[in-house]
């Protein structure tokens, strides 16, 4: 593992990817301990509270744990798909607020993605991302329930049966369009919407799943995209009407 001392970029930052990518190539292993402080600082010749700063950036990233005693040090951590949801939903959410997407750009992709999951779904599904999904289509029909409350519900349905997909690499894609762009679509089209239609097609996505049904899943999955992209069209002409 090297770095040049001659390149402008921050040290330890330049540490923590040298350490980074030998944990991708194999090199260093998971549960493998790594060097102490003293010895990264010796191999890089730089201070150990630039080592330390790399050190942080590598935990921050899940990419290291550090245990404490006379075994103790820093090592190499198994990253799981699931660790890396949040920043994930972090970076889709940056991307969508700071950059100019439209929402049927957004809209679009997101259901494109969620599409590709319903055969899976269907096939793999299991009794408890079954009860969740019920579970939410039946919480979504409470009168009393807040929009932010359904706008929460929203997001755990649909993670529900992205997950019952079954296939970790999936979910974790989906992790930015389900739990970043849902609340986006939300927020734009929960003030026109009409809960009894949306709960409706939850029942009928859900009925389809438990029936491993994909080609219906898919039917009243694209009958949701449609609805939504309908919805926001309305909102964001009246928006511009009141604006002009």
């Amino acid at each position: 593992m090297k770095i040049d001392p001659k390149n402008p970029a921050d040290l330890s930052a330049q540490i923590a990817k040298a350490i980074r990518d030998a944990i991708i190539c194999g090199d260093l292993p998971v549960d493998e301990r790594l060097p102490s402080e003293a010895e990264l600082a010796d191999q890089f010749e730089v201070s150990r509270p630039t080592v330390r700063e790399a050190l942080k950036r590598l935990a921050a990233q899940s990419l290291i744990r550090t245990q404490r005693g006379a075994t103790g040090g820093a090592f190499v951590n198994r990253l799981k798909f699931e660790d890396a949801y949040g920043q994930q939903i972090t970076t889709s959410t940056l991307l969508l607020s700071m950059n100019e997407i439209s929402f049927a750009t957004a809209c679009e992709a997101r259901y494109a993605l969620e599409r590709a999951c319903a055969p899976l779904s269907a096939k793999r599904r299991t009794a408890d991302h079954l009860a969740t999904m019920r579970a939410e289509a039946h919480r979504q029909s409470q009168p009393g329930l807040t929009d932010e409350a359904f706008c929460a519900s929203d997001v755990a349905f649909h993670r529900a049966l992205v997950d019952a997909a079954g296939n970790p690499v999936l979910s974790y894609q989906l992790a930015g369009a389900v739990e970043a762009m849902q609340p986006l679509m939300n927020m734009i089209t929960f003030s026109a919407r009409s809960r009894e239609k949306i709960v409706t097609l939850h029942t009928q996505i859900a009925d389809a799943i438990a029936a491993q049904d994909g080609v219906a899943a898919d039917m009243h999955l694209s009958a949701l995209a449609g609805y939504t992209q309908e919805l926001a069209q309305g909102v964001i002409a009246q928006r511009q009407e009141k604006r002009g």
